[in-house]
């Protein structure tokens, strides 16, 4: 069964918190074990990690997607590299919409290792940063201005995967959002090393919604960050229908929602991502927002990159 974030992670201290926090210390404690006695291998292919703390949404497909891309066009063979999980087989048809170099094994190691036979110059791990048998060349964490880091607490009692003191081994922090400055300053007296990096999505066919009330369909890690797009563009939305993260439609979920917006006079509205899981069901009345994403600074994030390079050749 696949579940929703409860929304006392992103909420202040409440009774849930406090309950769940003696599990949160063991769960804490379990990491520090995994980081002390776990031998990390190198491997002779650069490996860039695109990872978070917070637990899902965070944008770290896009990021993945996007690196892939601009590394590529310097000449270097690049490849992404996913865990393989069952119930994510249409995000990876996505991917590779995206991208066509795609890696999918059930232990990250084994994919590496094929991506060395394979010849390629450079693998992003797309997740991967709590994987600490991988000794990596560059560590990207993401963050998302809406959530960044919710209660602050490490799971169950919060949606941390670790605590903050994992961005000690991180290079670079990339936040989706606009600038925050007190924010950028909490992480940096983690690391004073760190380079931040903001990222931002500019919708692309806006003007296909405006003027018509919407149902806004998400099934991915935080559908607010979509939900907010939505409304900071000052479109009309009129319901929010939220699924868990890498959920399976079916056919009939589709169809009730498309036949209730229809009787409301309304257009449905999805992700990219979802849009993806559905289209093969040639249903009419659905669009997805189609979105670009953009990075601050991307010269100097991808010189950072470069240097990558330099190191390992």
């Amino acid at each position: 069964m696949m579940l929703t974030k409860p929304k006392f992670w992103n909420q202040k201290i409440n009774f849930l918190t406090i309950f769940l926090l003696p599990l949160s210390l063991i769960f804490i404690f379990i990491i520090f074990l995994k980081k002390k006695f776990t031998k990390s291998l190198r491997f002779k292919i650069p490996i860039i990690c695109v990872g978070n703390i917070f637990l899902g949404g965070t944008g770290k497909t896009p990021i993945s997607v996007f690196l892939a891309k601009e590394i590529s066009k310097s000449g270097k063979k690049t490849v992404i590299l996913r865990r393989y999980y069952k119930n994510h087989k249409d995000e990876y048809k996505f991917i590779k919409s995206k991208f066509k170099n795609l890696i999918l094994n059930k232990n990250r190691i084994s994919g590496l290792e094929i991506a060395e036979k394979s010849n390629f110059d450079v693998a992003i791990l797309d997740d991967g940063l709590q994987d600490y048998r991988i000794r990596k060349n560059l560590n990207i964490v993401c963050f998302n201005q809406n959530q960044l880091i919710g209660n602050g607490f490490v799971l169950p009692s919060g949606p941390l995967r670790e605590t903050l003191n994992a961005l000690k081994n991180a290079n670079i922090v990339i936040i989706n959002g606009g600038k925050d400055k007190y924010f950028e300053r909490k992480i940096l007296n983690v690391n004073k090393k760190l380079e931040v990096f903001y990222s931002s999505y500019i919708p692309l066919n806006i003007n296909e919604f405006k003027n018509k009330k919407l149902f806004a369909v998400a099934g991915i890690g935080n559908p607010e960050n979509f939900f907010k797009l939505i409304e900071k563009n000052k479109l009309k939305l009129e319901k929010k229908i939220i699924f868990p993260d890498h959920y399976e439609f079916s056919k009939n979920e589709i169809q009730n929602i498309v036949d209730e917006a229809t009787s409301k006079n309304c257009q449905i509205i999805m992700t990219e991502k979802d849009y993806f899981k559905v289209k093969h069901f040639k249903i009419r009345k659905i669009k997805f927002l189609k979105v670009l994403l953009k990075i601050d600074n991307q010269k100097k994030l991808l010189n950072k990159i470069k240097e990558l390079y330099d190191k390992n050749n």
